[in-house]
């Protein structure tokens, strides 16, 4: 079996994990209305054809140079400006208070970049996002300059 079979079953088998959890998590709350169907929909991997445009399809050389680099993707609960004086007074149990109210979206960033916002998901007694909304690639590059 090679690499890119074995990544394809590896991501199919996550995809129903997820989506198995989810028909969990969403079944036993009360006065909840899922549409199941349409989250395995949302959990199905996503083919990278679907993310091309006109200007360059995936099938460019140029491209394919740049798809197996490794980007950090970090999701931001929220932060804060603190004095060093109060940073240093800081010991186990202290509480530090950010800037997002409780329920609000998280950042979703690659690599410091905002391209999403979610809401955290707990599959398999791991913590995981579930994306809300995703930032359009114009509007990534307008944030950029």
């Amino acid at each position: 079996m090679s690499d890119e079979t074995e990544g394809a079953v590896d991501q199919d088998a996550m995809a129903d994990d997820w989506a198995a959890a989810m028909e969990e998590q969403t079944g036993t709350e009360e006065g909840v209305d899922v549409d199941i169907d349409s989250i395995n929909e949302a959990a199905k991997p996503v083919e990278l054809d679907e993310l091309s445009d006109d200007g360059m399809p995936l099938g460019d050389p140029k491209l394919d140079v740049i798809l197996d680099i490794p980007v950090t993707l970090s999701m931001e609960v929220g932060s804060t400006d603190i004095a060093i004086r109060n940073l240093l007074q800081l010991s186990q149990g202290s509480v530090v208070e950010l800037d997002r109210v409780a329920g609000e979206p998280l950042d979703v960033k690659v690599n410091g970049t905002l391209i999403a916002h979610g809401e955290v998901v707990v599959v398999n007694d791991k913590y995981g996002i579930r994306l809300t909304d995703v930032i359009s690639p114009q509007e990534r590059i307008k944030r950029l300059r």
